[in-house]
């Protein structure tokens, strides 16, 4: 009798975890996968395509400051209910949250450029052209995000979501791994290899998903921390993981006859190694990313501007349509950005500076946080990662300069 009790009660347990997981999945998740954006697809695709297998254990270890960064925006929004803006606000001043908040939402608009010109390349690879294919996605953003509760918007990413792993994963598959034996670990000290590795580190923490987690968290009124922890544990290694096959999807195919600035080069390059069911594929998989990641940096920007200045949620459409039309001209009308793009994606690190710092302040705060603040291993976690990424971040911002 006693042992059927104790085995009730364990089941009783698991089901009691499971539902917090069911509960508490979203946000970490959306903002890990939103992390392997248009610029970050083709910043892998093109570590394949000249590295062979050689960037894999680089991937792989940047789980670690990717989990330890993001875990800290997740357990604020958790512990606090409030996003990123409004803690910094109520616990600062205005004046250091608009800081903050304001110029990574002045930068959201070239990222919105990226991520236009992500969909756009995506659905020439299709054969749709631009002038068709963009209005549409900017109304389909503009029908999801407006008065929309984001509970709802989220079950909408979630699935896109889905589609953009099983898209690559697919494409990974329908193109086979390359027969060459693979090394795992590669270093060299030219140019090349260094700015793409420099630019895969730079790009791993973006500022808009410092404050996408802590807001999106808060909005979703998460109070099962270790649930928030495992999600982003889960969406880091994912995230990297789908880097990883992406990857692996273009070992092999010859960097002189692979241009990321041309959607008929880029289909090239990829058939001389695969059928066309691997581009179409990594075309669907593009845009489906492309487009996830258009609307959480739209969140995220328009969440920080309303928490920093202290006004209502009902204003953050406003935000975004004024920051997203410029961009949406950009890709229509000037062709070929993504070199251009790729180098001002990385310079975004001057960018997470503030935030990161102030973040990791918050994290170690007892008076905010309470007994949920950074412990002294976290805190050094913490520094030592935001410095690598930072440093990383200016190293390659350097090799273009």
């Amino acid at each position: 009798m006693a042992r059927e009790t104790a085995v009730e009660a364990s089941l009783g347990t698991r089901r009691s975890r499971l539902s917090e997981l069911r509960s508490t999945f979203g946000p970490a998740w959306i903002v890990m996968i939103a992390d392997v954006d248009a610029a970050s697809i083709l910043t892998a695709a093109q570590d394949g395509a000249a590295f062979g297998y050689g960037l894999v254990w680089f991937l792989l270890l940047l789980i670690i400051p990717l989990f330890i960064i993001q875990e800290s925006a997740g357990r604020i929004g958790v512990v606090t209910g409030k996003g990123l803006g409004d803690v910094i606000r109520t616990n600062y001043s205005k004046r250091t949250a608009v800081l903050m908040s304001f110029p990574m939402a002045g930068t959201d608009v070239l990222s919105y450029v990226a991520e236009y010109a992500g969909i756009a390349l995506g659905f020439e690879l299709l054969g749709i052209p631009v002038y068709f294919s963009l209005p549409v996605a900017y109304v389909a953003h503009l029908l999801l995000v407006f008065k929309k509760k984001y509970v709802t918007v989220e079950k909408f990413l979630i699935a896109i979501s889905i589609v953009f792993v099983l898209s690559y994963v697919g494409s990974l598959f329908t193109r086979g791994v390359h027969a060459t034996v693979p090394s795992l670990f590669r270093f060299s000290s030219s140019p090349n290899f260094v700015y793409l590795l420099a630019a895969s580190a730079g790009a791993v923490i973006m500022p808009f998903m410092l404050f996408y987690q802590a807001s999106a968290t808060a909005e979703k009124k998460t109070r099962h921390l270790w649930a928030s922890r495992f999600e982003t544990l889960v969406g880091a290694i994912v995230s990297e993981v789908i880097m990883i096959v992406i990857l692996m999807a273009t070992v092999g195919v010859n960097p002189a006859n692979l241009s990321f600035n041309s959607a008929s080069s880029l289909a090239e390059g990829l058939r001389t190694l695969a059928d066309g069911y691997s581009v179409y594929l990594f075309a669907i998989g593009l845009i489906a990313a492309a487009f996830l990641a258009l609307v959480v940096i739209s969140l995220a920007s328009a969440w920080a501007v309303t928490e920093a200045v202290g006004v209502g949620r009902n204003k953050f459409f406003w935000i975004y349509l004024a920051e997203s039309l410029p961009a949406l001209a950009v890709p229509m009308f000037i062709p070929n950005l993504f070199g251009l793009l790729l180098n001002s994606m990385v310079a975004f690190t001057f960018v997470l500076i503030g935030p990161g710092v102030i973040l990791g302040l918050i994290a170690s705060n007892k008076k905010i946080l309470g007994q949920h603040a950074s412990s002294t291993p976290l805190k050094i976690g913490y520094w030592l990662c935001l410095a690598a990424i930072v440093g990383c971040g200016l190293w390659a911002v350097s090799l273009v300069l």
